[in-house]
């Protein structure tokens, strides 16, 4: 292996991070953190609502969930991985997907949410007085919900990592990628 691969890959070694997965979820907003976590070494865990399910996304790609959300706890990771699409709008009605974002919270750990992610932690109740960014399309929730919007590719306030869409990516996990590195 090529050292500068080989160094990415210890970047964050040890690290573990969670990333929601659910029917008609961003396909881009879901693969490009996962694979780019792995390449620097963090272990993914990709959960929705059932155990070893297959989940469609917007555009068709398949995910398959590595575990329940209701098995996990905020306790065994560094970070949350909120993708947008649609998903969002459906998962954010499940209690248990409400407890673990509001326990990543309260612990102080990376919640991280691009395009409709955000739609999740409004409706956990951890956005009031942070500032975000995420899709146009909920810039007015956001507000409702008593974040400070910005208009950027991507916003870090405290534990919050936060983008638009996916042409934001590179931003998005630029800035997870330092927030973890910070930390660990």
């Amino acid at each position: 292996m090529h050292a500068s691969a080989e160094n990415n890959r210890r970047l964050l070694a040890g690290c573990r991070v969670l990333i929601f997965v659910g029917e008609d979820y961003e396909d881009l907003e879901l693969w490009y953190p996962k694979l780019r976590l792995e390449e620097a070494g963090c272990d993914v865990t990709v959960a929705g609502q059932r155990s070893a399910a297959a989940y469609s996304g917007k555009y068709g790609y398949p995910a398959q969930s590595d575990a329940a959300i209701t098995e996990m706890k905020a306790a065994d990771f560094h970070g949350l991985v909120v993708p947008g699409g649609w998903m969002p709008d459906a998962l954010r009605r499940d209690p248990a997907v409400l407890a673990i974002v509001r326990d990543f919270w309260s612990a102080g750990k990376l919640v991280a949410a691009i395009c409709h992610g955000g739609w999740i932690p409004i409706s956990a109740g951890v956005y009031r007085g942070v500032r975000v960014t995420g899709s146009p399309g909920i810039k007015d929730d956001l507000v409702n919900a008593g974040a400070i919007w910005e208009d950027a590719a991507v916003v870090v306030d405290r534990q919050s990592v936060s983008s638009r869409r996916p042409a934001d990516l590179p931003e998005f996990m630029a800035a997870v990628v330092a927030w973890l590195a910070a930390r660990g």
